[in-house]
């Protein structure tokens, strides 16, 4: 959120230095044309916190907690540390004349007072997303097909978080082997339910699930026992069916409440058609985390829910700053009367905020692979969901939200040749 904040700021000074503005003129347009599409984008993510911390465990009650504190520390560094500190070197006239320190070229700059109209491009190209949709909406069906099969057939992979059991990590310093963890739970007159899975740099940490909850009396044992063959004792967490039911039950309530506070506060902002389509595009993203969890047999557990909730988040910041766009250049037309109008705003305001859409989801994917890769095996499977989710609510925002909007309002032009977006204050 605080990198896309400023990417979403400076893409829009870098559009009025290019409508030929001076540099302290622009910086004053972009900010105050960022601002809304900050605010809008920043709380319907922290409904989404917000929903995680009700609903969330300890664990994820943390997470909850220093996501709902990083947004609001983001935003107000965002747009006030940001902003002074480069307000203070724009108004300096240090600045002026050097348009190029921005990222605008010289030859992309048009004469204030022409009424030409800038044409967004991304690596010097144009990109017509409309004429597509149909293409978008068919490759979204059939791979929704394919991840509805999956789900039947393999089914997911669940934790004890939503299943009654036990589970048990053991640690050791040396690399494990699943013969060697059998042969130890053997000894303790016990089988794993499910094949052992071992994990680490050097193959070094292992986790038997059981299908039975542990006694006190059988857990003391096994910590004793491997603590004394590997010098760590093992974590044993155990769920009973009752828990387990709950927890379940919340991880679905929490992402049925987020959807219905974001639909809420979208038709607030802007209005139904757009809180719908948003609201598709992120069950959409959350579709696939499922269906990928559920082909590669990673563990699903309570964690996937924070992950899950934390890219509806993304999501619906993604298709919020397309929405927020289309909204101003919708008030700039005033009135739309035809398919071909809408196709036509809805294309440029898509390349107008493709280049912020690139930047932001090419920085949160690259810390996202970092923690996949760098980071503790406890959060992998973590890391993994935001990975699959960033690039999937990225997709969605483009060829899917804002597409099934163009479908579904244009019908109703006949009926409304005003604006199409009420304003809103």
């Amino acid at each position: 959120m605080a990198v896309d904040a400023n990417i979403i700021t400076y893409e829009r000074i870098k559009e009025e230095l290019k409508e030929g503005k001076s540099v302290k003129a622009a910086f004053k347009a972009g900010n105050k044309h960022s601002l809304s599409t900050i605010f809008d984008a920043n709380i319907t993510t922290m409904i989404a916190a917000g929903v995680l911390f009700i609903f969330g465990t300890s664990s994820v009650k943390g997470f909850a907690t220093l996501l709902l504190v990083s947004i609001i520390l983001s935003f107000v560094t965002a747009v006030f540390g940001s902003r002074l500190f480069l307000g203070l070197w724009v108004n300096s006239n240090f600045l002026n004349k050097r348009q190029g320190w921005f990222g605008v070229k010289q030859e992309q700059i048009l004469d204030i007072n022409s009424k030409e109209e800038i044409e967004p491009t991304i690596f010097g190209r144009q990109f017509d997303f409309v004429t597509h949709r149909k293409k978008f909406f068919r490759v979204s069906i059939a791979l929704v097909v394919i991840g509805i099969a999956c789900l039947a057939i393999f089914r997911l992979n669940l934790g004890i978080d939503f299943t009654a059991g036990s589970r048990v990590e053991i640690l050791a310093d040396q690399a494990l082997t699943t013969e060697e963890i059998e042969d130890g739970l053997a000894d303790l007159e016990l089988e794993a339910s499910a094949p052992i899975v071992l994990s680490g740099d050097n193959q070094n940490i292992a986790v038997a699930r059981f299908s039975k909850e542990l006694s006190q009396e059988k857990v003391a044992e096994v910590r004793n026992y491997f603590e004394d063959k590997y010098g760590s004792a093992p974590t044993v967490n155990t769920v009973s069916s009752v828990v387990g039911k709950e927890l379940a039950e919340n991880a679905v309530l929490a992402v049925l409440y987020a959807s219905i506070g974001i639909i809420i506060y979208v038709t607030i902002r802007f209005e139904f058609y757009s809180a719908v389509t948003a609201i598709l595009a992120l069950l959409h993203d959350a579709f696939f985390i499922l269906a990928l969890f559920s082909i590669t047999r990673l563990e699903f557990d309570i964690t996937i829910i924070a992950a899950i909730l934390t890219i509806v988040g993304y999501s619906i910041n993604d298709t919020i700053v397309t929405f927020d766009r289309i909204r101003e250049n919708l008030k700039k037309k005033k009135q739309v009367r035809s398919f071909t109008e809408l196709a036509k705003i809805i294309n440029h305001s898509l390349m107008q905020t493709l280049s912020r859409s690139i930047n932001t989801v090419l920085t949160v994917v690259f810390a996202a692979v970092m923690l996949l890769i760098f980071g503790a095996s406890a959060i992998t499977n973590f890391s993994f969901a935001l990975v699959v989710g960033l690039i999937a609510g990225t997709y969605s925002s483009l060829f899917i939200a804002t597409q099934l909007w163009l479908v579904w309002r244009s019908k109703t032009i006949k009926e409304k040749t005003n604006c199409l977006y009420r304003k809103k204050i």
